[in-house]
């Protein structure tokens, strides 16, 4: 039987922050700590400020949870980080908030500012961590259907399953869906992100995955975090 292994945790949302011991007594479900539904976004002190200045909260919490993942590989073997290991990126929404703006621009103006264009593409949290932090491996990006995550999970951790890679980097995040979408917002309306490595490989303190676990995985990311991730 196939088994895969996850490890180096790393998530990010409003009111957790980063913080292990807060996401853990919210997977238990302890009524103090809550992912709060704002804006917030990661600081990104170790990014430059004119790289980060208008980065989006989905982008923000991307490149924030690879590089706190880049920062724990490390921190358990100095410089074992492999800048050639894959990503798939994984987001129900994408950049949402910036291609609201941008529709609303081209309804009212008739035009789109290429800048504003050139951040509201779905792959534009991925790439920019990528540019961030010198990452060569390249990356793929996935929509999954009828915002089913299983489906997403599925497809990334099947190059693993088929012998056609050893390690993945699997990141999901979406951000706040604006208020203006009035009831068009989705019930689960929860901005977070995590990535994950994922490997054929067992490391140390790393969850085991199996087949049959597939069996298991909701189309819930915030359900998928509490099953199998052990936070």
């Amino acid at each position: 039987m196939k088994e895969l292994y996850l490890s180096h945790i790393s998530p990010w949302a409003p009111g957790l922050l980063d913080n292990i011991e807060n996401w853990q007594k919210w997977a238990k479900g302890e009524s103090d700590v809550q992912i709060e539904q704002t804006k917030d976004s990661p600081k990104l002190e170790y990014t430059d400020p004119l790289f980060r200045r208008r980065l989006s909260q989905i982008s923000k919490m991307t490149i924030h949870t690879i590089h706190n993942l880049i920062e724990s590989i490390n921190a358990q073997n100095p410089d074992s980080f492999d800048k050639e290991t894959k990503i798939v990126f994984c987001s129900l929404r994408g950049e949402i908030e910036r291609e609201f703006t941008i529709n609303k621009s081209l309804i009212e103006d008739e035009m789109i500012l290429p800048a504003g264009f050139s951040l509201s593409v779905f792959n534009t949290p991925v790439a920019l961590a990528t540019l961030a932090f010198k990452l060569t491996g390249g990356y793929s990006v996935l929509y999954p259907s009828k915002n089913n995550f299983a489906e997403c999970f599925k497809t990334a951790i099947a190059p693993l399953l088929a012998g056609t890679e050893e390690q993945i980097i699997f990141v999901y995040a979406d951000e706040l869906v604006p208020e203006v979408y009035g009831q068009k917002r989705p019930a689960e309306n929860i901005p977070f992100s995590f990535a994950t490595l994922i490997s054929t490989e067992k490391e140390e303190n790393a969850i085991r995955f199996s087949i049959d676990d597939l069996q298991k995985i909701s189309s819930s990311p915030i359900a998928f975090l509490k099953d199998f991730c052990n936070i």
